[in-house]
């Protein structure tokens, strides 16, 4: 198996890239660098024609652009893919099952193999989550240094700091094929999960492989009353206050004021309309064993 590993060197605090390059070494798998955003598409692209198995080394953002260069060159049905997490926010990698770095290398070799769900918005792809509104613009304005010191609580922190000023965006939503009318209204976030669970039951991993994008909107409530219901709903694994839950193989998303910021796996765009649909098992990935391929039910009963 020829296999390649295509790297952020500059992901999180740098000690789990440079450990992956060690590691890369020893298991005699070629490691390309990438040196700015988006590069890694182009690397990916270019190893998608040669490379059996293809691991992305970095966080979420990194996994996402990796896909998007398979999938630019059609190559998806022919490359395996496995994560090493090395990012400040790995939270797909622990969805399947990857715990670590030197982890992430047993998975890549001896992990199962599981056809996993893909998200596309307007002819990109997410891999984990698209998220709109507040949390959207608090990543991009969260500081690369905090980041690299405190990890993905940076983020949150910044979230804390924009909430109370942020004034949402009226939206209106439609979904499955027949794009029938979901919710109408003013909402500080939206949340699209395919790997990545909002609520529920308390737990993270959302099911990969049910063809359906789970969907989360909270409404234009006030930021501390939503924060202390999301509290409250993580502990009693409940629904908070001020939440939509919705299941849905396509979603329409179009804004009637000003555009709603977005988050793909963290690459941060601005839209007034988004198209969103699920490809069902589109990649070939490798999991761990803590890796659910059945969770429960979602919203939880």
């Amino acid at each position: 198996m020829h296999r390649v590993m295509v790297r952020n060197p500059h992901g999180g605090d740098g000690a789990g890239a440079a450990e992956a390059r060690e590691r890369a070494g020893s298991h005699g798998i070629d490691v390309r660098d990438s040196t700015e955003p988006g590069e890694a598409v182009t690397l990916a692209r270019e190893a998608a024609g040669e490379a059996d198995q293809i691991l992305a080394c970095g966080g979420d953002g990194t996994l996402n652009e990796v896909v998007r260069g398979i999938e630019a060159v059609g190559a998806l049905d022919d490359v395996e893919l496995a994560v090493v997490p090395s990012g400040t926010g790995n939270n797909f990698a622990r969805n399947v099952g990857v715990e670590s770095v030197a982890h992430a290398f047993e998975v890549a070799e001896s992990g199962d193999r599981r056809d996993l769900d893909l998200g596309v918005t307007d002819g990109d792809v997410f891999v984990n989550s698209c998220m709109g509104g507040l949390i959207a613009e608090a990543s991009e304005d969260t500081d690369d240094d905090v980041k690299a010191r405190i990890g993905s609580l940076a983020y949150a922190l910044q979230t804390l700091s924009e909430a109370r000023a942020y004034e949402g965006s009226t939206l209106e939503i439609r979904i499955g094929e027949s794009h029938s009318p979901a919710w109408e209204g003013k909402a500080m976030v939206l949340l699209v999960g395919n790997g990545r669970r909002f609520f529920g039951d308390g737990r993270g991993q959302a099911d990969i492989e049910d063809g359906r994008l789970e969907v989360v909107v909270v409404e234009d409530a006030p930021a501390m009353d939503f924060l202390a219901d999301d509290a409250l709903g993580r502990l009693l694994h409940r629904t908070p206050q001020h939440v939509t839950q919705l299941t849905t193989t396509e979603l329409v998303v179009t804004t009637t004021d000003e555009p709603m910021s977005f988050s793909f796996d963290g690459e941060i765009d601005e839209r007034s309309h988004l198209d969103a649909a699920i490809r069902p098992g589109a990649m070939q990935f490798r999991v761990g064993d803590a890796y659910e391929p059945d969770p429960p039910a979602w919203p939880a009963e």
